[in-house]
Order: structure tokens, then sequence, then C-alpha cells
């Protein structure tokens, strides 16, 4: 399981997993002890806080899958720096995103050969819990990105 976390971010850390009902719950872990400042770019390993974070990502041996994680937030040690503080990112997970990438990706191509509803239903049977409104507001903010 590690190394599939591995592919994700190298930093990842696999600590354990839970199955409860159709979903599989994954706790994973930096492993990084040294982060660059989002604004500035300096490294910094002074740890100011965790905060619990949830995506969902693509299914896993048929069950859907929420990775859970504690984000941490760094101190910036650059006086020069705009921001004192900053929290750790991954680029596979845009900022504050509730899925991951490689599911929006899924989502839209159900989305995109049927209707919001059938895709709703569709999607939530094997794939994630999701409302027709989310796809489409999905869409809309797809289509906007494009132009």
């Amino acid at each position: 399981m590690d190394d599939f976390f591995k592919m994700l971010d190298e930093n990842l850390k696999y600590v354990s997993h839970e199955i409860i009902g159709d979903t599989i719950y994954i706790t994973v872990e930096s492993n990084c002890h040294e982060l660059n400042c989002s604004y500035c770019g300096k490294p910094s390993s002074k740890v100011h806080s965790h905060y619990p974070r949830q995506f969902q990502d693509l299914p896993i041996m048929g069950k859907k899958a929420v990775i859970l994680m504690s984000n941490r937030k760094m101190f910036c040690d650059n006086p020069d720096c705009t921001h004192k503080t900053f929290a750790e990112r991954f680029s596979f997970l845009p900022k504050s995103a509730r899925k991951s990438q490689r599911l929006k990706d899924e989502i839209l191509r159900v989305a995109l050969n049927c209707s919001s509803i059938s895709a709703s239903i569709l999607l939530s049977e094997s794939t994630v819990t999701i409302g027709k409104s989310a796809i489409c507001n999905l869409l809309k903010k797809t289509r906007t990105d494009v132009r």
C-alpha cells in the first residue's frame, strides 16, 4: 500500500486503513522533514500546528476511498516573507480540495457522457458519493477554466 501513495507523492507514507461499509478510510502522513515556504520558497522545519484533512480519491478494490491525513502548518523563518506561516501542499491535491484531481477527472468523464442525474446515480454506486448539483458545479468550473 505504501508504494501506491509514493506514486501520488514521494513524501507520503501509509499508516493504516479501515473498511466501513462500502468505503475504505486510509490514513497517511507526510515523511518530509523540511518544507519550502509556498510564498518565498525558503525551507523550514519548524512546525506551527497540525490540522486534519481528508479527501476522496478513486476507488480501491471496489470500495470508495477516503484519504485521511494530518496536514502540517509551518513557520516561515524568512523575515522578508509576507507570510509567517504556510500549509503543507501536495502536487496531486489542489489547495483546499475535497477530491483528488484524478477523481475529478473521472467524474467529468462520466458526466460528459450522460445527464448530471444519471452521472450522480452511476458514480454513487461505484466511485464516489456525489450529488447532481456538485457535478453541475464541477462542469461549470471546468468550462470556466478552459476559457
